[in-house]
């Protein structure tokens, strides 16, 4: 037997791993497709580029594995029907439980491997992957002077040049604007005929190098006393150098400790932690709302008895005891209660809304980790018994049905996700429903495949067409005595 349990895991980890490697290159593909307009062109380095993707691969992985599960198994299993080994397994008397046996712990620890990984190392994942993200977003692009294009990305520059020879690095025409001072605006500007660029030799300053040129500078800060013009410096140079520093234009890290409270940052304990914790604040809340909303009106007020005179009756006859004037200063200042009542109202369901959906995404968050865990087992009794029924291996008809299976999965997930945090499916049975609805079918499948029915079998499908026909003929066609 160990020689068998060797052969099913040898047929079963090889696929598993190609599986896995695809499926997640095809999702960090997904990640460049919605992010290739944040990188290109800002200079980053391929380090940082290299970490962005391991980060954002690593991210993937949990939703990979069931998928890989899925495909490696119905693979294994069809690779073997096809190639006729399950047949003398099958003769030897093993049952189907008894082969898939290696399998199964198999998949039982690629579960806990793919809980562990999502309970423990993708929240630290997603901590460096979000940081690093929002520093490369706003990053500003790399300097790439286009001949006739005002360039502003220096700080305190705005640079435009007529043309730029490539081959020598040479510029002609070149136009800066220096507005380094506060509130100075374009008050100095230098023009030459020709200039070059090079970087200093620590790297952190541009140095322009230009020939045959003049500068003009404003030197007052306001105009004369006597209202004149203002006083400008003028002057020309046959070579001079000018200095900017590009300190603006490289990458600074933010400080990872911002994006802690994220629920995507936290494992399952940190997750019931500030769950607890936002829902003794939201009921803290609804509290003080109440109170605020029950001391805004009088005949709620928690002092109303207090303060109601002795020889107050009624309002009828409070109101006919007011003349004219303060009955109209009278309704004024109801309907200005009224209107503030339903202001606050407003204001407070959308306030309890917003609570509301920030704890359920805690709580999505919570159950999503042991969810894509047990879909794992649930993808392999889906796909080892299809395998051996379809008989079928390699990438072909393996693939159509995974990916069936799994569009099924996502799609009824992803909804049942959203529905969770809009306030209509409580987390529990919502992020489970998925699961719930291929459960069933995972049984059947067990089943079938167990008592060796043929399941996909076309000639079997017409054996039964053939009874079915028969009997209707026997029926229209009764034969006499």
């Amino acid at each position: 037997m160990k020689k068998l349990h060797l052969l099913m895991l040898r047929s079963f980890v090889g696929p598993f791993f190609v599986t896995f490697i695809i499926v997640l290159f095809i999702l960090s593909m997904q990640f460049l497709w919605k992010y290739v307009d944040d990188l290109m062109g800002k200079g980053l380095s391929g380090l940082t580029l290299a970490q962005l993707l391991t980060y954002a691969t690593a991210s993937f992985v949990p939703l990979a594995i069931p998928l890989a599960v899925l495909l490696s198994s119905i693979m294994t299993m069809g690779g073997l029907g096809e190639r006729s080994e399950l047949t003398p397994m099958r003769s030897a008397g093993l049952g189907l439980f008894r082969i898939l046996m290696p399998l199964t712990l198999a998949a039982i620890l690629i579960a806990g491997f793919s809980f562990f990984f999502s309970n423990n190392l993708l929240p630290i994942a997603n901590l460096k992957f979000q940081s690093l993200l929002w520093d490369v977003t706003k990053k500003k692009p790399a300097m790439n002077l286009r001949p006739g294009v005002f360039y502003n990305g220096i700080e305190g520059f705005t640079i435009r040049v007529a043309n730029k020879h490539e081959d020598t690095g040479i510029l002609d025409d070149v136009l800066i604007y220096d507005h380094r001072g506060s509130f100075r605006g374009d008050r100095t500007v230098v023009r030459a005929e020709h200039g070059r660029m090079k970087r200093s030799v620590d790297g952190n300053y541009l140095v322009l190098e230009l020939q045959d040129g003049r500068i003009y500078d404003e030197q007052s800060k306001g105009r004369t006393a006597t209202g004149g013009s203002m006083p400008l410096l003028r002057g020309r140079f046959e070579r001079d150098e000018v200095r900017m520093d590009l300190s603006s234009l490289g990458m600074k890290r933010t400080d990872e400790d911002l994006f802690k409270d994220h629920y995507k940052m936290r494992t399952m304990g940190q997750l019931q932690v500030a769950e607890d914790s936002l829902m003794r604040k939201y009921d803290q809340k609804k509290l003080d709302q109440e109170r605020y909303m029950r001391n805004g009106l009088f005949i709620t007020r928690d002092s109303a008895n207090a303060t109601v005179p002795g020889s107050f009756t009624g309002m009828g006859a409070f109101q006919h005891a007011l003349d004219p004037g303060q009955q109209k200063n009278l309704f004024d200042i109801a309907i200005n209660m009224t209107r503030n009542a339903a202001s606050f109202l407003d204001r407070t369901l959308e306030e309890r809304e917003d609570r509301r959906s920030q704890i359920a995404r805690f709580r999505v968050e919570w159950h999503r980790k042991l969810m894509l865990a047990a879909a794992c087992i649930l993808f392999f009794f889906i796909g080892a018994p299809l395998g051996a029924i379809v008989r079928k291996g390699g990438m072909g008809l393996p693939t159509v049905f995974a990916i069936v299976f799994f569009l099924v999965f996502h799609i009824i997930s992803y909804s049942t996700e959203q529905l969770v945090k809009l306030g209509d499916l409580q987390p529990w049975p919502g992020m489970w429903i998925s699961t719930l609805v291929l459960l069933p079918i995972g049984a059947f499948l067990t089943w079938k495949a167990a008592t060796d029915s043929p399941l996909l079998e076309a000639d079997a499908y017409a054996r039964v067409w053939d009874k079915l026909r028969s009997r209707f003929r026997s029926r229209a066609h009764p034969s006499t005595l």
